[in-house]
């Protein structure tokens, strides 16, 4: 999830992208689509993207703050993943970063 202002630069970069990329501006820029808060602060995902995202109604949902953008993770999907992550350690790309 962007906002309009990282969305707009971002279509804009995937607009340029050559024709053997066409199937992947379809993805990216058909399945777009613009959301509003409701009066309690929350956002309708459509249904095309809770499939794509294999988001359930019974499921918890997680809403990561990615610096740019958010990500929307079922929980569970999420969990695995980090999990995985960990298990491979460190990469060396990070070795020294420091808080």
């Amino acid at each position: 999830m962007f906002g309009r202002p990282k969305w707009e630069a971002l279509r804009e970069e995937i607009v340029r992208w050559p024709m053997g990329a066409r199937d992947w501006q379809r993805i990216f820029l058909g399945n777009a689509t613009d959301v509003e808060l409701d009066s309690a602060g929350r956002v309708l995902i459509s249904p095309e993207l809770c499939r794509a995202g294999r988001l359930e109604k019974e499921k918890p949902a997680m809403l990561l703050g990615m610096g740019s953008h958010f990500e929307i993770w079922e929980a569970g999907a999420h969990e695995q993943q980090e999990a995985a992550t960990l298990s491979k350690g460190v990469p060396p790309i990070l070795a020294d970063f420091t808080f």
